[in-house]
């Protein structure tokens, strides 16, 4: 058994896509219309693309249950979700540039440094790197 999809709730997907691939780097792999405006769109690393696919799902708008889940997080400042990178005061610094606001500044914790940011999708998201 293996992962191959991962799914995160997004608000518009059109933002996600344009947030997740020009400020974040990812790469559009599928785009197909579902009906009602929705699509099935995934993104990949560039690092990995034949890694998991990210789903950028629509369901707050259409599941009440997903759209609590995700605003609850948001309240509380917990992430849904991490990517790691290699270097967390790198990216936080190229994030920065481009916009991206951070709850979380580089912190470490133990064996690892993290910083959580704000997908502008209704998402917090921890980037982190092993130490």
């Amino acid at each position: 058994m293996k992962v191959t999809l991962i799914s995160i709730p997004v608000r518009d997907q059109e933002k996600a896509l344009k947030f997740y691939t020009e400020k974040l780097g990812f790469l559009k792999k599928k785009d197909a219309p579902l009906g009602g405006g929705n699509r099935w769109l995934t993104l990949v690393s560039p690092e990995w693309q034949d890694g998991p696919e990210l789903l950028l799902e629509p369901a707050p708008n259409h599941f009440e249950p997903c759209k609590v889940f995700q605003d609850a997080l948001m309240e509380a400042g917990f992430p849904y979700t991490q990517f790691d990178v290699e270097n967390v005061d790198a990216e936080y610094d190229r994030l920065i540039k481009l916009g991206v606001e951070f709850s979380v500044k580089p912190t470490e914790m133990g064996t690892a440094k993290f910083a959580v940011f704000n997908d502008t999708c209704g998402n917090n998201i921890q980037i982190v790197e092993m130490l």
